[in-house]
């Protein structure tokens, strides 16, 4: 039997909120967390600075994506995460921030940091 190897996760949980916060001003804005649509997807792309193809992973049937928006900015999505629900377990396959949550040039603080 092969032995399976353990793979380290790449992100950071920095502060546990309810909500995604301006980094400058310190607003708090209420958030909503829905499944995301082929129209939604179609500003998720590299040139626009996300990292995972996601229309390839919102393709897959077994997989569920979901989006983090802000309440009433429905349009701006702050950040994404795909999910499979397994016989004894939840997998989550990616987990993604928008850019306007990282780096130093960051102004949005969403729930995670990658």
């Amino acid at each position: 039997m092969k032995k399976q190897r353990n793979k380290a996760l790449d992100f950071i949980i920095d502060k546990l909120t309810n909500s995604v916060q301006n980094v400058v001003t310190g607003d708090s804005f209420t958030t909503d967390i829905s499944l995301v649509s082929a129209i939604d997807l179609k500003a998720v792309i590299k040139q626009n600075n996300w990292q995972f193809d996601w229309k390839l992973e919102f393709k897959q049937p077994e997989r569920d994506v979901y989006k983090l928006t802000i309440v009433n900015n429905q349009s701006v999505i702050q950040g994404l995460i795909s999910l499979e629900i397994k016989s004894d377990h939840v997998y989550m396959h990616l987990v993604e921030s928008a850019l306007s949550t990282k780096g130093k040039q960051k102004f949005m603080q969403a729930f995670l940091e990658t």
